[in-house]
């Protein structure tokens, strides 16, 4: 039995005054069907384990109410309140005429949860129920410690539409107040840190971290990645991207400031223009958990593309038939696997300075794939052409984040990075969940 939930059979409710260097902790999965991943978290009362899509974009959270929501504790929020004022997206006030329930009262708050994956919406309830979270000091694990009320939206059904079958809701990590590691920061005065190692493997879980700056231990090892960190800064952009946007609001998304892509240390040409994020919030670089791969403006991919092909030359491999979304593959057969994947050219994203740049190596530049040329396996460069005018030139997808420890340090407003960890002997999916000596 998992070690998450041992803790709550034997602690569902203690609550310990915490200290500055704990972490709150959550398995994070990666869907092998929808290539998604998500983040399993205890809600309710009493508690019980909900598996939420992880959304590193998301205002706030939300959970389908309609289906099997069983609660002691949830609340409404009413309209007018200056709960529901300070959220920011309240609607006025409405008659529900289906039965009282959690997605359905009168004179309450309302949200627009969405799916970013979809880019599907809709109104549903405001609501606060008890969240919990078990905790660990890098080292050790503790008790789980309850939020008593927590802040989400409930959502019909149809808005699970496209993200993997287990999920119920939405886990928001966005840069909102009523973000997920916000509002743990909120109630237990911990700073505002979130740390992300999303795992490669669909069968053993990765780690999210809320609440400190480390230390992060993995394998037996006890290798603390927190000292592999690398900073750059994160950046606004002024307009949200989401499908209902609010004027004066910036997007509660990560952006960063990318200056340059280096091809085995060569840069590509870009036009600069676009890895700036204009006054309407179109261009830039950001992250996100809702596309697979990463995406790129068409003249950006093509550069890359070419620079890629053309390196890859000198290692004798040779292009052969492209599998569709990827226009760039080579026979397995021809390349050599090493510690940090496949052989080939490695691509550096650089931020603001030279010195400053996330290394992609093979394990996160390409994606093995059956049934290529003759039906052998393939493997392909894992970045997709997003079109001439997409809204942000560069979205930095789950792939190229997969097994590299990400910090998102909104104390000081900046990004750590570590290129990929497996270069350090471990995974993603070496965090160690049962309780240690």
């Amino acid at each position: 039995m998992p070690f998450l939930f041992v803790v709550f059979l034997f602690c569902s409710f203690c609550i310990p005054s915490p200290v500055h260097a704990i972490s709150f902790v959550a398995p994070i999965y990666k869907d092998s069907s929808t290539l998604l991943y998500s983040l399993t978290l205890y809600l309710k009362t009493p508690l019980q384990p909900t598996r939420l899509h992880l959304d590193i974009g998301a205002s706030f959270s939300w959970v389908d109410c309609d289906t099997d929501y069983n609660s002691s504790t949830y609340q409404h929020i009413p309209c007018g309140s200056p709960l529901c004022t300070s959220v920011g997206h309240n609607l006025s006030c409405s008659n529900c005429y289906n039965p009282p329930g959690p997605s359905c009262g009168n004179d309450t708050c309302s949200l627009f949860p969405e799916n970013s994956v979809t880019r599907k919406t809709a109104i549903s309830a405001a609501l606060t129920d008890s969240l919990a979270l078990p905790t660990s000091d890098g080292s050790t694990h503790g008790p789980p410690l309850l939020v008593p009320s927590y802040i989400f939206s409930c959502s019909p059904p149809s808005l699970l539409e496209g993200l993997a079958k287990n999920v119920t809701g939405l886990a928001a990590f966005g840069r909102s107040n009523y973000s997920l590691p916000a509002q743990i920061s909120n109630t237990f005065s911990v700073p505002r840190y979130f740390a992300l190692c999303l795992p490669e493997s669909t069968s053993d879980p990765g780690v999210s971290l809320v609440g400190s700056g480390g230390p992060y231990y993995f394998s037996s090892q006890k290798i603390d990645l927190s000292k592999s960190l690398i900073y750059t800064p994160l950046i606004l952009s002024p307009v949200g991207s989401t499908v209902i946007t609010y004027a004066g609001q910036p997007s509660d998304e990560y952006y960063l400031n990318l200056t340059s892509i280096n091809v085995n240390g060569k840069p590509i040409q870009i036009n600069s223009s676009l890895l700036a994020v204009d006054e309407n919030g179109f261009g830039g670089t950001k992250l996100s958990t809702a596309t697979p791969y990463t995406v790129l403006e068409t003249s950006i991919y093509n550069a890359l593309t070419d620079a890629f092909v053309n390196e890859s030359s000198a290692l004798n491999l040779t292009v052969t038939n492209a599998v569709k979304p990827f226009s760039v593959c080579y026979s397995a057969a021809d390349i050599i696997v090493t510690r940090v994947g496949p052989g080939v050219p490695t691509v550096d994203l650089v931020m603001e300075r030279d010195d400053v740049f996330w290394r992609v190596f093979g394990s996160n530049s390409m994606v093995k794939i059956a049934g290529g040329d003759g039906g052998g396996e393939v493997w392909c460069l894992g970045f997709v052409d997003g079109g001439v005018n997409p809204r942000t030139s560069v979205v930095i997808g789950g792939h190229q984040m997969e097994d590299n420890l990400l910090q998102f340090d909104l104390e000081s407003n900046r990004l750590g990075f570590t290129s990929s960890v497996l270069l350090k002997g471990t995974a993603c999916s070496s965090f160690n969940f049962a309780s240690q000596p």
